[in-house]
């Protein structure tokens, strides 16, 4: 009988230390996981309009045409005009060093109104705030962020878009 309680303490210890291990393993996967979503990307040394112009470069690779960089100021609420497949779009770019809120969705839905094109569009090297993905749900604005971004100029580099 006191082999039965050794091992059966023993497979306790035995378990806690597993436990310990699935812990320990999720907590350093979290780690990476967020550094490899944080890391420092050559967008995010760019100022306002040349990241308009990456973003363009980005838009062209990816077969969109008549890429248009619209003026610095006063550019109802679109930075660049594109078309690609007959659809025409309002793309507004934000390079900020925090997440981007509702006001880029608000904009760009006035200019996809104003420059009467068919899809509104966000790109960022940042992300989207909670708030800022609901009001794009409910405008139908579409919302590009680093990731996705930075899956576009990986896809160049190996040349499948």
């Amino acid at each position: 009988m006191g082999n039965q309680v050794t091992m059966h303490i023993d497979d306790r210890i035995l378990f806690l230390i597993i436990g310990a291990f699935i812990v320990l393993l999720a907590l350093l996967i979290v780690f990476v996981v967020k550094k490899i979503r944080n890391r420092p990307l050559p967008m995010d040394e760019m100022e306002g309009h040349d990241f308009e112009y990456y973003c363009a470069d980005i838009l062209k690779a990816h077969g969109f045409i008549e890429v248009e960089v619209t003026k610095g100021s006063g550019d109802f609420g679109a930075d660049i005009l594109a078309e690609k497949d007959g659809v025409t779009y309002a793309v507004q770019c934000k390079c900020y060093d925090k997440p981007i809120g509702v006001k880029a969705v608000q904009e760009v839905y006035a200019g996809r109104d104003y420059y009467d094109r068919m899809v509104g569009v966000v790109m960022t090297n940042q992300y989207f705030t909670q708030p800022a993905v609901e009001l794009a749900g409910k405008l139908n604005i579409m919302l590009w962020d680093r990731g996705y971004i930075d899956a576009m100029t990986d896809e160049d580099k190996k040349g499948r878009w």
